[in-house]
């Protein structure tokens, strides 16, 4: 059984190279310019300045064989299951990234703070951030 993914947009960042990235958006990440792809253009409704959103990203540039890891590549801490870590070396390397929208384009373009994805990294899916329990 298979399953597809469409990329609904892709990330413009000047980070270029994975291992010099940070490892964590709030770990002095530039902002960045998520590129929302005309067609997926109208399901940004009403994500505006100010809002935080769940960026979920394909991470490209994982290797998928990976099932152990370092945590933050620190060989003096023990190998650790991938699913216990957020290593973008995954199975199915998924990102999760909680950013802060700074400016929104009605074209399809945002401007997020507090995003560690690389350059051309595929956007999945972005999501409002839930505080609190809501019923609907």
């Amino acid at each position: 059984m298979g399953y597809d993914i469409r990329p609904i947009g892709r990330v413009h960042s000047e980070l270029t190279d994975r291992a010099r990235a940070p490892k964590q958006g709030f770990e002095d990440a530039p902002d960045a310019k998520l590129e929302i792809f005309p067609e997926f253009a109208d399901g940004l409704g009403t994500v505006s300045a100010g809002t935080e959103v769940l960026l979920l990203t394909w991470l490209h540039e994982a290797e998928r064989d990976v099932l152990k890891v370092h945590p933050r590549d620190d060989l003096s801490r023990p190998l650790t299951g991938v699913f216990a870590t957020r290593s973008a070396d995954r199975p199915n390397p998924i990102g999760v990234h909680r950013v802060r929208v700074l400016d929104v384009d009605r074209r399809g373009w945002l401007t997020v703070h507090g995003l560690e994805a690389v350059d051309g990294t595929p956007i999945v899916d972005l999501k409002p951030v839930l505080d609190r329990f809501l019923e609907t």
